[in-house]
């Protein structure tokens, strides 16, 4: 049965045995991950990272992809290869994830990859949490340092936080998030910041129902042909 249908109990105690059987090896021993980061958000995600593994051991994956990871908005992206047919991308999102998830896989998301860019979506789970706009930006730039320590010099894209109807009533430290990171992002190399926040809101400042499925939060064809719009000209070829 999978992790996510398991009470937290149970849940604590697979992550537990994953662990003991390597497969939180790289996270476990804290390899590369800066000191007094917060823990996961939850222990599922190791059943994501076995799966990347497994799909890589049986199609090995593509040398240098501008790799996408961060949360649901990622993994639910099914048309992102054919949406960028120049560009040579790689799906690494793991929905419901938070920005200190992605620092803690990094190896597994984003650096056995040796991307030519990364692309990060993350922080939306994060504010619907109560974690506030300076801690989105503060594990945003661990994320970048951890990237950094590895391998300097990879462009790394931000996604600006969406607006959601489902999540309106965030859409002021949403846009505090935002604010900030584009304002970090203009003082360092090679990262840039993405708005996609701005384009999804209507003419009165709403976020737009017509870029998203029925629950209100995650994004329809319309959402996503929005995003390669404005995402495409950002990418490394």
């Amino acid at each position: 049965m999978p992790i996510r249908h398991l009470s937290h109990r149970c849940r604590a105690l697979c992550a537990a045995a994953l662990l003991a059987a390597g497969v939180l090896a790289g996270c476990a021993t804290g390899n590369g991950v800066p000191a007094g980061l917060d823990p996961v958000s939850s222990p599922e995600w190791a059943t994501d990272m076995a799966r990347f593994a497994t799909e890589d051991a049986a199609t090995p994956p593509p040398e240098r992809p501008v790799v996408f990871t961060g949360s649901s908005s990622v993994r639910m992206w099914d048309t992102l290869a054919a949406d960028f047919p120049e560009v040579t991308v790689l799906n690494r999102g793991f929905g419901g994830s938070q920005v200190r998830d992605a620092i803690w896989y990094a190896d597994e998301v984003a650096l056995r990859y040796r991307p030519r860019q990364i692309v990060l979506y993350a922080g939306d789970n994060d504010i619907a949490e109560g974690r506030s706009a300076a801690q989105v930006l503060a594990d945003t730039q661990a994320f970048v340092t951890r990237i950094r320590t590895t391998q300097p010099g990879t462009p790394i894209a931000l996604l600006g936080i969406k607006p959601s109807p489902s999540r309106a009533h965030l859409l002021g430290v949403q846009r505090d998030a935002n604010t900030a990171l584009r304002d970090w992002a203009a003082t360092q190399r090679n990262v840039a910041y993405i708005d996609v926040f701005t384009p999804m809101l209507d003419a009165d400042g709403v976020p737009r129902e017509d870029l998203f499925i029925a629950d209100r939060l995650h994004m329809n064809a319309a959402g996503y042909a929005m995003w390669k719009d404005i995402i495409g000209p950002y990418l490394v070829r």
